[in-house]
């Protein structure tokens, strides 16, 4: 196009055609990925990670800090904002965009005081009557010495336990990934989203195949076996909603990504704030129980003792 325009030529019509092509081929590309290849887009360095959309979707962002026990994990900012005309709790991983931001943010892997940190907030939320948004990305949490000693185990199993019963409704979705119990500990939520290239995984590809076949080159075949992407998770009843992404990915379009989920975020939070807290509960007990899709043989084949 800058060619013909400079030579005074006409290819309007080829330039055009040739843009089509690129852009049906695009999407025929990205509408048949493999689980492998959804876990690399989530992984994109360009891709939306929380604090971007925060900035998007919500106004009037106040971040609060620290756990009040031991000190603040920038790893899991948490605050106080707008989405729309509703003040909430968000809460949110949040990765680095170079190697100084990924050592600030510890690659999006929080220690206990940031599963606490978070925590405190949420409690804060339901004092003040205040729904808790969550946006998901960690690969896990940090499994590091320090993280045992402060018991990085026991801060996400309370997380667990005190947003079962958060007398205030609680939104969650997965932006990028959505790695192990470091995603569960801020994931227990009434209606759980998933973006369309983000996952939800128990363990990562590479550790599962390193444990399986004791070798990390067998990534591709774990990715499958996990049911990680969102197709598979809606399932198995893990999440409730998968949100569509701009062509080719949200590392693609961060303003129309920011777009398609703060409708899905505002829409659903709505609905939620209109059903009875005693409901939501009891249907947030139910939803967590039901996890799953298990297949059982039949009794008798192959049965012993």
């Amino acid at each position: 196009r800058d060619h013909s325009d400079e030579h005074a030529l006409d290819f309007d019509a080829e330039v055009e055609a040739m843009e089509a092509k690129i852009e049906t081929t695009r999407r025929e590309i990205y509408g048949n990925l493999s689980a492998w290849q959804r876990v690399q887009i989530a992984r994109h360095t360009q891709r939306p990670f929380a604090l971007d959309y925060v900035e998007r979707c919500f106004t009037n962002w106040n971040e609060l800090h620290g756990d009040r026990l031991f000190g603040d994990d920038k790893a899991m900012p948490c605050g106080i904002a707008m989405l729309g005309e509703q003040r909430c709790v968000v809460i949110t991983n949040q990765k680095g965009r170079n190697t100084k931001e990924n050592v600030m943010r510890n690659f999006g892997c929080a220690h206990p005081e940031g599963y606490r940190k978070a925590l405190r907030l949420m409690q804060l939320g339901e004092k003040f009557n205040l729904p808790v948004i969550s946006l998901i990305d960690t690969p896990g949490a940090y499994p590091g010495i320090g993280s045992e000693e402060r018991h990085i185990a026991e801060a996400i199993a309370v997380n667990l336990r005190e947003m079962m019963n958060l007398r205030v409704p609680v939104l969650a979705a997965v932006i990028g990934e959505g790695g192990s119990g470091g995603a569960l500990g801020i994931g227990v939520a009434d209606h759980v989203m998933i973006l369309e290239n983000a996952y939800y995984s128990v363990i990562s590809p590479e550790a599962c195949s390193a444990i399986l076949w004791k070798d990390r080159r067998h990534a591709a075949e774990a990715a499958e076996a996990l049911k990680l992407t969102g197709q598979d998770l809606m399932k198995l009843n893990v999440v409730d909603e998968i949100v569509a992404e701009p062509d080719g990915g949200a590392h693609r379009d961060h303003e129309k990504a920011a777009q398609i989920l703060g409708e899905a975020l505002r829409s659903n939070l709505k609905r939620l704030l209109k059903t009875p807290i005693n409901q939501l509960l009891k249907k947030r007990y139910e939803k967590f129980r039901r996890l799953g899709n298990f297949a059982e043989p039949p009794k008798g084949n192959g049965a012993t003792g």
